[in-house]
């Protein structure tokens, strides 16, 4: 992954604006995965934030994950943070054969001619 990474988290900065992100992660991650919740808020006419959320059976770890995206340009440049979660096994073991990072991934695929940091 080209972002900082921490478990099933990235981020990372892309050089469109959240909106054209968010479109264009919900134009390919359709087939992927259920989009579940979306919104996009205009702070002003310079700054604006999004975030998409997802859900996925995945057959592997016999559990639904869950994806959430958040985009903004608060700082200048758009960042997109990529945080996937409830894809272990159970509650006692804690592992969910790539699912989650898989899952990240996914994004990351789509963004990627966009990446900048």
């Amino acid at each position: 992954m080209k972002g900082r990474v921490s478990m099933s988290r990235v981020t990372y900065n892309v050089s469109i604006t959240p909106s054209v992100a968010m479109d264009l992660i919900k134009k390919f991650q359709y087939a992927n995965a259920d989009l579940v919740h979306e919104e996009y808020n205009e702070v002003d006419k310079d700054r604006s934030i999004g975030t998409l959320i997802y859900e996925k059976y995945y057959f592997r770890s016999r559990n639904r994950a869950a994806l959430i995206v958040i985009i903004d340009n608060f700082k200048e440049k758009t960042n997109i943070r990529v945080i996937a979660t409830g894809s272990s096994e159970g509650m006692i073991l804690n592992f969910d054969w790539g699912a989650a990072n898989n899952f990240v991934k996914s994004v990351e695929k789509i963004l990627d001619e966009y990446i900048i940091e």
